[in-house]
């Protein structure tokens, strides 16, 4: 029997999941050792670290909207170094979410799409959108998370594309509500990171949160 994801793609077809994701259960997402994972619609606490899952209205899809919407940026983020995007290559941006208790934020894209079982959210610029603002908006669109943007990290490389990394916090919005691209969102303790990221293009990401003192060695 298929298993289809609640939402169609971006052209109203029904998503199959090859492999569907398995949740796992309600206590996990309160026990900070704990790797807890929501699979789209599951269930979740209330709220966790004093803020509510609930799912977030997002702003029309406009890129002044958006950008009205994120205010004044964290110096750490205006003073960031202009990024350099190599011949044939397309700059994009994502977000690594903090949460207050030590774990992070990542997500599972359907059918391991791009050869990643997880990773974090990103995703590419469109024209006339910064990306802050693209960065913000892949969160909401693969974690169904509303973040606030905390400072630049560090720009990866990829096969195709130039992406811009930035540390965030969750401040809104539901993991169960994520979008047809991703299958599962999970919330990592920084301990095993590395166990569940394993596609090569992740590990520059995680050598540069080394590099901040925000994993161990």
């Amino acid at each position: 029997m298929s298993v289809y994801h609640p939402l169609n793609d971006d052209h109203g077809q029904r998503v199959v999941l090859s492999t569907p994701s398995s949740p796992t259960s309600l206590s996990s997402w309160t026990d900070p050792k704990a790797l807890a994972t929501v699979v789209p619609g599951g269930p979740l606490p209330s709220s966790l670290n004093g803020i509510a899952f609930s799912k977030w209205e997002a702003p029309a899809p406009e890129p002044d909207i958006w950008q009205a919407m994120l205010g004044d940026l964290p110096f750490t983020i205006a003073s960031a170094p202009p990024m350099s995007v190599a011949t044939g290559h397309k700059p994009a941006a994502g977000t690594i979410i903090l949460e207050p208790d030590g774990r992070v934020w990542i997500i599972h894209p359907s059918n391991a799409f791009g050869g990643y079982s997880a990773t974090f959210p990103k995703g590419k610029r469109d024209p006339g959108w910064s990306l802050e603002a693209t960065a913000v908006r892949e969160a909401y669109e693969e974690a169904g998370l509303h973040v606030q943007l905390v400072s630049w990290l560090t720009d990866v490389t990829r096969s195709t594309s130039v992406c811009r990394y930035y540390l965030a916090r969750r401040i809104g919005g539901s993991p169960a509500s994520m979008g047809w691209e991703s299958q599962a969102v999970s919330l990592v303790p920084r301990s095993l990171l590395a166990e569940v990221l394993k596609h090569p293009n992740d590990a520059a990401i995680l050598e540069a949160l080394r590099k901040g003192w925000l994993l161990s060695p």
